[in-house]
């Protein structure tokens, strides 16, 4: 059974452009790593949790508040560079990034010595315009940055 992960990417309007809320990943490897050490607030699921639920689920344990309400874009799925399978959701709300009250994790830390330690799942969340976000990513999440960026580019469609 492959790895399934979900995520939402929010995004807002900020005058002429448009910026996404992306989070900094918590943890001692990710702790000096700015560029490439942001991600899209998502996590692991099981076949039996619909990849929305999990996206919700997710963003509420890494960031701490509820995922917003609104319409939700589905971006499709991605084989990222860990090898799971990423699902994205994108919705158009604001969230106040200094606000963030994440999750944590435990691991061994440091590393062979048999003692375990608590990090947040992420140390901050920022937004972001397109180009820095970019930057920002884990490479293989800036497929999503680009699908939405497709999306909000297409006219709405009106009914007859």
């Amino acid at each position: 059974m492959p790895r399934l992960s979900a995520g939402i990417l929010l995004h807002r309007r900020a005058g002429e452009d448009v910026e996404v809320l992306i989070a900094h990943m918590g943890g001692p490897f990710w702790a000096k790593k700015d560029e490439g050490g942001w991600s899209i607030p998502k996590g692991e699921y099981d076949e039996d949790e619909t990849p929305i639920a999990a996206a919700r689920r997710e963003f509420a344990e890494e960031l701490g508040a509820p995922a917003p309400d609104g319409e939700y874009l589905d971006l499709g799925r991605a084989r990222v560079t860990s090898g799971k399978y990423l699902t994205v959701f994108a919705v158009e709300a604001d969230f106040d990034a200094d606000a963030i009250s994440p999750g944590t994790f435990d691991m061994e830390w440091p590393p062979r010595s048999g003692r375990t330690e608590s990090f947040p799942e992420v140390d901050r969340a920022a937004w972001f315009d397109r180009a820095t976000a970019a930057a920002k990513l884990v490479k293989g999440q800036v497929v999503f940055l680009e699908r939405l960026w497709e999306r909000l580019a297409q006219p709405p469609t009106t009914s007859p």
